[in-house]
């Protein structure tokens, strides 16, 4: 009886060993499930380089992402038409562990919103495919930086102006000088001969 009794309490030792082994195995795995979720929200800021607008933010699917100049830290005046051409970037779902810069902010329809340093950001209709930057400047919207960034758009140098060559100084015609009209010379008086006296007569006595 004693012998039959002990072997009921070993099995049931066991038992109670094997349940409290397999608790703790499946807490253990349930645990690590937030671990590759909080490792996904790093992708939803990526940092990308483009010739003509240099260092830039984007989604996840690459397209370039913006500020709006009218937003302020944590709140966003992009509304109605504003929206259907520039639309938020909001989260799906629960976002976890953010990377550093990036944060959400919540919108009047309720919907979480993805903000850099306190900006809203947003997408572009305009922009077709991923790597597409057509939005910068438009509209008030301007291609979203990483912190610390500068812009490394090449500015064209501007073009030398073209070297005018001086008008040549014109030649001053000289004033002809008027040659003296020549006095007449008047001609000297001729001279009226003295009249000859009259012949004298033979027969004059």
């Amino acid at each position: 009886m004693g012998s039959r009794a002990t072997q009921i309490m070993i099995g049931l030792v066991v038992i109670i060993v094997i349940a409290v082994g397999a608790y703790a195995l499946m807490h253990k795995s349930s645990s690590k499930a937030p671990t590759s979720t909080a490792s996904n929200t790093a992708a939803v800021i990526l940092t990308k380089n483009s010739p003509s607008a240099g260092a830039y933010l984007a989604n996840a699917k690459g397209q370039a992402l913006y500020t709006y100049e009218k937003d302020t830290a944590g709140t966003s005046n992009c509304t109605g038409a504003c929206l259907a051409n520039w639309p938020a970037y909001v989260a799906s779902g629960s976002t976890g562990s953010l990377p550093a810069h990036v944060a959400t902010i919540k919108r009047a329809d309720g919907s979480m919103q993805y903000a850099y340093d306190g900006m809203p950001l947003y997408t572009f209709t305009g922009d077709s495919k991923a790597g597409d930057v057509t939005g910068d400047g438009s509209e008030g919207f301007h291609i979203a930086r990483p912190a610390g960034s500068a812009t490394t758009q090449t500015t064209p140098a501007p073009s030398p102006a073209p070297v005018v060559a001086p008008a040549p100084t014109p030649t001053p015609t000289p004033t002809p000088t008027p040659t003296p009209t020549p006095t007449p010379t008047q001609a000297a008086p001729v001279p009226t001969p003295a009249p000859m006296p009259p012949p004298s007569s033979p027969y004059n006595y």
